[in-house]
């Protein structure tokens, strides 16, 4: 067990949630209460987790491993990110319906939380304070992914 920041003990699941920077603010108790909306996963080299067009439903968790985002089907000259232990990918999901923008691919054994959509949304509703710290959480991590893509293309 570790001693979290509020001098309380962590267990290690927590503790490895913990340093996901969108669930970095979050207090120790409502990190429980996300723990427990969580679904775990687990991908061999290679695997797809998904494929582009194919419907968003979850956000992922890396919890070991990495992952290649592509254009479908081109892990090389369609690279697009390449995301390890910490990071997440398929934000958008918790957001719309729309189809996801590119596949995602283990290039390590890999394991993985997951939060579905439905269970963001449950979350919404029966605990609105953790749902908006998170909610939050996400937008700054978007914006900073979208001020990155926006600094990449100036000159």
């Amino acid at each position: 067990m570790l001693r979290s920041l509020t001098g309380k003990f962590e267990s290690p699941q927590l503790a490895t949630l913990r340093s996901i920077s969108l669930f970095s603010e979050i207090a120790t108790g409502e990190l429980r209460t996300i723990r427990g909306l969580l679904h775990h996963r687990t991908y061999v080299k290679d695997e797809v987790i998904f494929d582009e067009g194919e419907e968003g439903q979850a956000i992922y968790f890396i919890l070991r491993g990495k992952v290649l985002i592509c254009r479908q089907g081109k892990p090389v000259e369609g690279m697009i990110a390449e995301l390890g232990v910490g990071q997440c990918f398929g934000e958008m999901a918790l957001l719309d319906n729309a189809p996801r923008m590119a596949q995602v691919r283990a290039i390590e054994d890999c394991s993985l939380d997951v939060l579905f959509r439905e269970d963001f949304l449950r979350l919404i509703q029966t605990h609105s304070h953790i749902a908006s710290k998170l909610s939050l959480q996400l937008a700054r991590m978007m914006g900073e992914r979208l001020r990155q893509t926006v600094n990449s293309f100036v000159l």
